[in-house]
């Protein structure tokens, strides 16, 4: 079961990796390039790279204290701190990810936020269920979200990435 349990863990990480990587980022990226230079671009490179990362970190490592808590004791519900750890880190994190997006081209991700959502009213349920339960459940949420996502705006991903490795220049 410990193996499952850190598959599962390992499964949530990777799929928390794949739904950084996106448009978003290289959106992100453009968006600041052309900025005013001076206060505007400060302020948005301070706001993205400092308080909405931290929302990001903070969710990851509090991602990390559930998954520490959970594994070994799989089979049995989870307690207070880890259930809100392992399901309000994730959750914390896909906030920072709309947050970050909002700041950037001032759209809100739907599914994120809803996701996020979801993950906090899912609390009370792993105080009752099986921690391997709830592993299994975080996991087929995320990656059914990016699955979605990937089918969504694949293209318009692939063509913001077109565009963004065009403008650069050589090296």
């Amino acid at each position: 079961m410990v193996v499952t349990g850190a598959s599962s863990g390992f499964g949530e990480l990777a799929a928390l990796r794949f739904a950084r990587a996106g448009a978003r980022v290289v959106l992100a990226a453009r968006r600041l390039e052309r900025a005013a230079v001076g206060r505007e671009q400060n302020e948005m490179a301070r706001d993205s790279y400092s308080y909405l990362h931290f929302l990001m970190v903070a969710g990851i490592v509090l991602l990390a204290l559930g998954l520490k808590k959970t594994l070994g004791h799989e089979g049995d519900p989870l307690h207070a701190v880890p259930a809100f750890a392992l399901l309000g880190g994730v959750a914390l994190y896909l906030l920072g990810h709309v947050a970050f997006r909002y700041r950037h081209i001032h759209t809100i991700n739907r599914q994120r936020l809803l996701l996020a959502a979801v993950l906090f009213a899912l609390i009370p349920a792993a105080l009752e269920l099986p921690a391997l339960a709830i592993l299994a459940l975080v996991n087929a949420l995320i990656w059914a979200m990016i699955v979605y996502e990937t089918i969504s705006y694949g293209e318009r991903r692939a063509q913001a990435r077109r565009e963004h490795f065009a403008e650069q220049p050589s090296t």
